[in-house]
């Protein structure tokens, strides 16, 4: 037998390895001039950027959802089983990572610009990166998910030490690396749990058994278990391991200690992608895994989730209270968005442990062509809870991705990078200290910045829906704390600088451009919201 590949599905992923190769290759047999570092960063963009209008490409294509590595009909009792899936989730997901790949990778050029870094190595390891989480979000059974959530991961060791002689940098590789490990062998310990239950990898037979469509294996010999019917102990196991190597990659409460010092000592382009594209990727397969594999156990997960993003959004916003480093404020503000991302995931769950699981449509490439009708009415809270959370986290990268390339702007000056470094920008640097006022308003939810205004109004409306009153009160409170460290970062921007005026320092065009693009991107989810309400409004992942 012979597996059949449409190339044309993967290339997005495969052009950006077929880049990543490219570079390494450059590196190697260019010589060692200013110009090649040049050179390196445009060809890196352009891979980024042929790859987005792949994604584009399928987008446009329109049609039924397309599909490769699947299993054949005539060694399958069930149709669809593939591992791969470009559905609008995964082209969402896939276009929002490669946007904000275009802005690190500007970033990057202006990092490498001043030495110290090897070139060649830092592209390939960032196109590594992006290979995975555009792979993610299209993984349709838990080994080609671990393995690219993987791939998402490991590069950023390397990349965190790149500044070889740098102590910081040193020691946030090491702890990058630890607790990275630890998620990765406590969610695989989960996966092989949730495995020898099902007997299966696949996500969509995975619903199939635990909503009791398809008997359980590993359960009473092959009984079928009852949608919300209480796991065995080793399944509920299973479930929490899961969750808990999720909630260290996406930095959530008690798996959040790494954050402030990982991005501090990390380069801040690096700190930029761990704040928005391993994060990205991490609600990715958390939500795939959740409601599309877990959906009829959801009364396992659902308390463990809506906790969990209560803790988070409120440990993040008291400790970021605290902070007079920018970049570590940053990362603790990164803590709690996680958690107003994750709390909709608590409503979805309720939503799917009252009705049919919310990711029926994902059974097989038939059904999913139909999305719209195959997803029963009473799922509704459901799709639009996983709609909010994907909308907050597409205008959270626009805010965050702006508020990093000011700070990096900064940090080439200012060598402690604190929020005293800031004061006086919006007259020493105009362009630069309205951009960075502008963002932290937006993260903080205020006008002018109604981006992140209506972000937070998405998230609150589908919890207010979804029946967790206690959940909306608590956010309601840590979106109030949250003001208060945003407007005294913007009051010092706007406030004048005693003393000498700082060392002038002409960065290189590249930082103007990524500023820039995070900035109208931004700009244009203030003014017109409901583009993106209109890209993440789907049928479970239709």
């Amino acid at each position: 037998m012979i597996q059949q590949i449409d190339y044309f599905v993967i290339a997005p992923p495969l052009a950006l390895a077929l880049v990543a190769g490219l570079v390494l290759l450059l590196d190697a047999f260019l010589p060692a001039r200013p110009r090649t570092k040049t050179v390196l960063g445009l060809v890196t963009l352009a891979g980024v950027l042929v790859a987005l209008g792949l994604v584009v490409a399928q987008a446009v294509r329109g049609g039924p959802p397309q599909s490769t590595f699947c299993v054949p009909p005539d060694l399958a009792a069930d149709a669809g089983l593939c591992s791969f899936v470009a559905d609008r989730f995964t082209l969402v997901f896939a276009g929002m990572v490669l946007v904000a790949a275009v802005v690190i990778v500007l970033m990057s050029m202006t990092e490498l610009a001043a030495g110290g870094i090897p070139v060649g190595e830092w592209y390939f390891l960032l196109l590594c990166t992006l290979v995975g989480a555009v792979t993610l979000p299209a993984s349709r059974d838990l080994i080609m998910l671990v393995v690219a959530l993987e791939l998402v991961s490991l590069p950023v060791f390397a990349l965190t030490a790149m500044k070889r002689y740098d102590g910081r940098s040193s020691e946030a590789a090491v702890k990058l690396f630890v607790v990275s490990v630890v998620s990765t062998a406590v969610m695989l310990f989960g996966v092989s749990l949730l495995y020898g239950i099902a007997g299966t990898v696949y996500l969509s037979r995975l619903a199939a058994v635990f909503s009791g469509q398809a008997p359980a294996p590993g359960v009473a010999a092959g009984t079928a278990l009852a949608a919300g019917q209480d796991l065995p102990a080793v399944g509920t196991v299973g479930v929490v391991l899961v969750v808990a190597g999720f909630a260290f990659k996406i930095a959530a409460v008690p798996f959040h200690s790494w954050a402030a010092d990982v991005y501090q000592g990390a380069p801040v382009p690096v700190a930029a992608l761990l704040s928005v594209i391993s994060k990205a990727a991490g609600f990715a397969g958390l939500i795939l895994v959740l409601v599309a594999g877990l959906s009829g156990q959801a009364a396992t997960w659902a308390p463990i989730v809506g906790i969990i993003a209560a803790l988070t959004m409120t440990a993040g916003n008291l400790l970021a209270m605290r902070q007079r480093s920018a970049v570590r404020l940053l990362a603790w503000s990164s803590v709690a968005q996680s958690g107003y991302i994750l709390a909709p995931l608590a409503t979805a769950a309720a939503a799917t442990a009252q009705g049919t699981p919310a990711t029926a449509a994902l059974h097989a490439p038939a059904l999913t062509a139909a999305m719209d009708s195959a997803v029963p009415p009473d799922n509704t809270v459901a799709i639009g809870a996983i709609s909010a959370s994907m909308a907050y986290l597409v205008i959270y990268a626009a805010m965050n991705l702006g508020a990093f390339a000011v700070v990096m702007l900064v940090s080439r000056t200012a060598t402690r990078n604190e929020l005293d470094d800031y004061r006086g920008l919006a007259f020493q640097r105009p362009a630069a200290g309205l951009a960075l006022a502008f963002c932290l308003v937006c993260l903080a939810g205020l006008p002018p910045g109604l981006a992140g205004l209506f972000a937070k109004v998405f998230v609150f409306r589908e919890i207010v829906e979804g029946g967790s009153g206690w959940l909306a009160l608590i956010m309601a409170v840590n979106t109030v704390i949250g003001l208060y460290y945003y407007a005294v970062w913007v009051a010092r921007l706007v406030t004048p600088a005693g003393g000498t005026a700082p060392t002038r320092h002409r960065p290189p065009p590249a930082t103007w451009l990524a500023i820039g693009l995070a900035l109208v991107a931004a700009v244009l989810f203030s003014i017109a919201p409901q583009l993106v309400l209109n890209m993440t409004s789907f049928s479970a992942f239709g």
